[in-house]
């Protein structure tokens, strides 16, 4: 069958599998909306809004191993159905979160959100490479990486327009208000996230039912196994660790640094709405897709370690000024540096997992698990601003950084200075 032919043939999968990249995108940054919401609907500290990303990321975590596992076992479309109806039952489970009016229902159905990205994104990725000729696989991932940031940018619009209000109420205001009014505030706040998550989870769901019915690739016997002993030689091969530890610190940084970029704004341009405040971390993730097109074409004349180190570089010093100058100066160092964040998640897990070869599903499936940063390093800034300040809070990231180049700088002499392919988040 000619390469053509082939392409046609998983033409469905190919479009489906690329929604599923715009989808996971939006899932992530409508938590960034939430955790501003959430603040003022429940009267959450930093360090309890922080909750939302523990709660998220803990199902990447604990889901990601499993889902290579079932992926192995089972095929591409069963992980896929799985992931997609673990998704959607998470989105409708806002309803009666919303209804009850329960912060802690709300975790719940992140948390079951987040199982279902754990299982898309375990599988998506090295599924683009199998849909079709071999020799247009790098040109299918590489469409497929474009949903993503477009994915997260949408979840931002909808947060903005759908979910956060233009009212401007600071807590004396707030205090001042009549029990009725106030009790009807907070309500208003809860609800405004119930119909956005209720639409997401039907159209997710239509996507569930489509995976259903749609021809993927046969899954190969060979690949179940030896599963368990392959999972454990992973522990054989430093770079992996070292890039796993490092994808720890990157993703804590960069969700901490997007979660906080409401508070941020809000901290450092009084009377600031968080609608307003909202186009900051709007213009961030503009900046972070404009990255990842920049980063890659630059990858092919410079080495991926010696790029990653460059942009880790930048990236610590525009945190450190948001962190020590603040203001409007620090605000726009803040949003600026995310378009030097935008290659360093890929770019470690590609240089992570390069060479393991038949350990490479397994390999990728642990760096998976690192995301677990989000939910850590996102809980230790929101401690530390209750403590001393979101804007010292941030001088986090900017250490997760250096975590970051020194990896780059101690890849960078054991690999080649050929181009990779990353594989983006």
């Amino acid at each position: 069958m000619s390469g053509t032919t082939a392409d046609r043939k998983y033409l469905p999968a190919i479009v489906l599998t690329v929604a599923l990249f715009f989808l996971w995108g939006m899932a992530n940054n409508l938590n960034d909306i939430l955790i501003a919401q959430f603040k003022k609907a429940f009267t959450l500290t930093d360090f309890q809004t922080s909750f939302v990303q523990q709660a998220f990321y803990m199902g990447y975590f604990l889901l990601a191993v499993p889902a290579a596992l079932v992926t192995r076992a089972k095929g591409y479309k069963t992980a896929i159905v799985t992931g997609l109806v673990l998704y959607a039952a998470g989105a409708l489970l806002f309803y009666p979160a919303a209804h009850y009016g329960e912060y802690l229902y709300f975790l719940a159905a992140l948390f079951v959100i987040a199982c279902g990205l754990a299982f898309l994104e375990t599988s998506a990725n090295p599924l683009m490479t199998e849909l079709g000729d071999p020799k247009t696989a790098a040109k299918r991932l590489n469409w497929a990486q474009a949903a993503n940031p477009v994915g997260t940018v949408f979840g931002v619009l909808i947060g903005k327009y759908f979910i956060l209000s233009e009212i401007v109420h600071d807590d004396s205001t707030v205090a001042a208000m009549p029990p009725a009014a106030r009790e009807a505030f907070y309500r208003s706040e809860v609800v405004a996230v119930q119909t956005p998550y209720l639409v997401i989870g039907l159209v997710v769901l239509l996507f569930a039912v489509a995976a259903a019915v749609i021809r993927f690739p046969e899954h190969r016997a060979e690949e179940t196994v030896g599963t368990p002993s392959r999972f454990v030689d992973v522990f054989r091969h430093p770079r992996l660790i070292f890039a796993t530890i490092t994808q720890f610190f990157y993703v804590g940084a960069q969700v901490g640094m997007w979660s906080y970029t409401i508070r941020y704004a809000q901290a450092n341009v009084p009377g600031m709405a968080e609608h307003d405040a909202a186009d900051y971390l709007f213009a961030s993730l503009v900046l972070f897709g404009i990255g990842r097109f920049v980063g890659t074409a630059l990858m092919g004349r410079i080495a991926p370690p010696r790029l990653l180190a460059i942009f880790a570089v930048v990236s610590a010093v525009l945190a450190g000024v948001a962190g020590l100058v603040g203001g409007q100066v620090g605000l726009y160092a803040l949003v600026l540096a995310s378009l030097f964040m935008s290659i360093q998640f890929p770019t470690i897990f590609a240089l992570g997992i390069d060479g393991l070869g038949p350990l490479r599903r397994a390999g990728a499936s642990l760096i998976i698990m690192a995301i677990i940063g989000g939910a850590v390093l996102t809980g230790l800034m929101g401690h530390i601003s209750d403590l001393a300040g979101i804007d010292t809070a941030m001088l986090v990231p900017a250490v997760c950084f250096l975590v970051v180049l020194a990896f780059a700088v101690k890849t960078g002499r054991t690999v080649s200075g050929q181009a990779i392919q990353p594989t983006i988040h």
